[in-house]
């Protein structure tokens, strides 16, 4: 099955603490149906110093769950869900639902 949120796309934070915020895809982690998206859902870990890093409490993103994410419609810039469109010259390529404009491609 194709994906509906990718690598690199912009999304906005539908539910939890982080609601509203918006941000790019860093890395999807398909068997936990997760994903770190930038500047969200920011945690602060205490790291352990080494030869290149003086260590200290450093912030950085956790992941969060696919189904409290929306891709930013291309058009208005609000959540919108995603559909696929097969074009003229075959490629299926994914669709904003709110004002059907092409995702990728």
């Amino acid at each position: 099955m194709a994906a509906k949120l990718r690598k690199g796309d912009q999304v906005i934070v539908t539910k939890g603490r982080d609601k509203g915020q918006k941000g790019e895809i860093v890395r999807i982690i398909k068997d936990e149906n997760r994903a770190v998206v930038q500047g969200v859902n920011m945690v602060r870990r205490h790291q352990k110093p080494s030869q290149l890093d003086p260590g200290g409490i450093k912030s950085k993103e956790a992941p969060i769950a696919i189904a409290n994410l929306a891709i930013v419609d291309p058009k208005s810039g609000e959540a919108t869900r995603v559909g696929f469109k097969v074009l003229d010259d075959g490629r299926k390529v994914r669709v904003a639902r709110k004002s059907g404009e092409v995702i990728d491609g």
